[in-house]
């Protein structure tokens, strides 16, 4: 990865993100989003299905806005109807989380996560 791109990556973590989030849901896809606490931001979370630990993708956790005030998550779009495994750290966080057809699931992650 060359310096440019490293430093982009560092500062797209880094800032606030005002930007709406676009949601492909529909059918037999649906959403999660993990809401997190204020020191998992910039962190990796990596979600698989339930039934396979090692097919996994990620997402940051990123500070959004929310009725204004700060709130840190990780937005999962595209997600198959099923149950998933959150993982953090390479350890499993979560286990069994449902995600239905046409619909947005929700999870906290930490103590100090909003609900």
């Amino acid at each position: 990865m060359s310096h440019d791109r490293e430093v982009a990556h560092l500062h797209y973590s880094a800032r606030r993100h005002p930007e709406f989030v676009v949601l492909e849901i529909g059918d037999d896809i649906g959403a999660l989003i993990v809401y997190a606490d204020v020191g998992m931001h910039g962190v990796e979370i990596e979600i698989s299905p339930s039934s396979d630990d090692a097919r996994r993708s990620h997402k940051e956790v990123l500070e959004r806005m929310v009725e204004g005030r700060p709130a840190y998550a990780a937005v999962f779009d595209r997600l198959r109807e099923g149950n998933y495994t959150l993982w953090a750290g390479g350890v499993a966080r979560a286990r069994d989380v449902a995600v239905l057809g046409g619909e947005i699931a929700a999870l906290r992650l930490g103590e100090h996560a909003p609900t």
